[in-house]
């Protein structure tokens, strides 16, 4: 049996990565601030550490003697400089790697990864790929996952007060769409059989490519409305309406910027779809999981 940390284990991805070497098991580290957030980890065996992740003696010790890792880089959605708190993470993992006894390390990072400038959020994740990948010692697989199917989850609520959904994506840009349960599958797959080497990076790119007019038409099936329409905003109203959800400007200007470069076609340039990277979820099964938000909305 293996000695694994899991980084993010509260998230979409990290708790299903965790329950899964757990069953197998495996010696899980978890880390969080408060045991509440995790207590169904700590339950099942998961090792709690209490701490700041952006610490890296403290996360060295988490590391001490373990054997592979699962990290995401958490985006602080309220940062005055969204990008810095990202790198506070990243170098502090980086940190913590070298020198350790961690040898297989799945990162979470995204489409738009290879982009040097103009990703949005996803800069930070092309910086901790580079800050990752220039560690010796370390085979490093980096999850390049298409957007998120939960991305669409925050137009529940607008369906239900105004009838339509909406964001600044181009309804008619076609973009693959990945459920996060599909991308917690494909890195448990991983790290259960340390089948890396090297720095590489592999993508997580869904059942297929939709538009956000499509996911209208099969959302709107499920819930009863079929006529549903999608409607793309503009950035600036985009901007207004994410901060009076209550993010940062920072975070918002970089999520603008990101799907600027995803309307434009730079994010998905370097994507090229196989049977490897295609997963099972497809968008008329996450239907059921917007019409479950919709109806509590």
């Amino acid at each position: 049996m293996s000695t694994y940390v899991v980084l993010g284990a509260t998230g979409h991805t990290g708790k299903p990565i965790a329950f899964g070497l757990l069953e197998k098991g495996h010696t899980v580290r978890i880390v969080s601030r408060h045991t509440s957030t995790a207590a169904d980890l700590i339950q099942k065996g998961a090792k709690h550490f209490a701490g700041d992740s952006t610490n890296p003696l403290f996360l060295a010790n988490v590391f001490d003697n373990a054997e592979a890792l699962y990290t995401m880089i958490p985006g602080d959605m309220t940062a005055p400089d969204f990008a810095q708190a990202q790198l506070k993470h990243i170098r502090a993992i980086a940190q913590a790697l070298k020198g350790s006894t961690i040898k297989h390390v799945v990162t979470l990072s995204s489409v738009g990864a290879h982009l040097r400038s103009g990703a949005g959020v996803v800069q930070g994740l092309q910086m901790m790929e580079e800050a990752f990948n220039a560690i010796p010692g370390i085979n490093i697989l980096h999850l390049r996952a298409s957007y998120f199917l939960e991305n669409g989850l925050s137009m529940a609520a607008m369906v239900k007060q105004i009838g339509m959904m909406g964001s600044p994506v181009r309804a008619d840009l076609k973009v693959p769409m990945v459920a996060t349960k599909d991308i917690a599958a494909a890195a448990l797959r991983h790290l259960l059989a340390k089948d890396f080497s090297g720095k590489s990076h592999e993508y997580v790119l869904g059942n297929r490519e939709y538009t956000y007019a499509e996911i209208a038409q099969i959302y709107g099936r499920t819930i009863g409305k079929p006529d549903l329409k999608y409607v793309q905003f503009p950035y600036a109203d985009a901007k207004k309406a994410m901060m009076q959800m209550g993010m940062g400007e920072s975070m918002v200007d970089k999520m603008n910027e990101f799907v600027k470069s995803m309307n434009e076609g730079k994010i998905l340039e370097d994507v090229h779809r196989t049977p490897a990277n295609t997963t099972p979820t497809s968008a008329e099964e996450f239907a059921q999981v917007f019409k479950s938000l919709y109806e509590q909305s």
